[in-house]
């Protein structure tokens, strides 16, 4: 994708998580509007270093890096980065990235019936496995925390 496109979809994104963080959690739109600006501004820089960087790691990876190192205590900006993100429910963004992968499966569904019901099967065992692995370390690491 180019980056004007990015810019297009890093906007249409922004507003339905504006529109979510309103509807579903009665944060106000001036409220939520810095936290969306950072979260954005941060996947375009992502996009950014990902498209420089000749080494091609997936973008979620240069992402998370960034967020890290801005939201980490050695960042300046971290206070900004943390207090503005906060105003973003975490719900809010799974949303829009729900609704944009039922919309991605829904145009090419065609293809997904040539998988067949096997593929199904497959994709509850992965789902649950994934549950099920991120349940089993989370009691393991708030155990040795002494959380609970």
């Amino acid at each position: 994708m180019k980056l004007k496109e990015w810019v297009i979809l890093f906007i249409f994104i922004g507003m339905g998580i504006l529109a979510v963080n309103l509807i579903g959690y009665n944060t106000s739109i001036a409220t939520s509007f810095p936290g969306v600006v950072v979260l954005l501004s941060i996947a375009f820089l992502a996009v950014c270093i990902w498209k420089v960087i000749p080494l091609k790691l997936p973008v979620i990876i240069y992402c998370s890096l960034l967020g890290l190192l801005l939201a980490s205590p050695i960042s300046p900006i971290s206070g900004f980065i943390t207090e503005s993100a906060e105003q973003i429910d975490f719900k809010a963004p799974l949303t829009m990235v729900g609704a944009l992968a039922g919309i991605s499966i829904g145009a090419s569904i065609h293809q997904l019936k040539k998988l067949g019901w096997r593929m199904i099967i497959i994709a509850l065992a992965v789902m649950a496995s994934t549950f099920i692995g991120s349940v089993i370390i989370a009691q393991i690491v708030l155990s040795i925390t002494g959380a609970i």
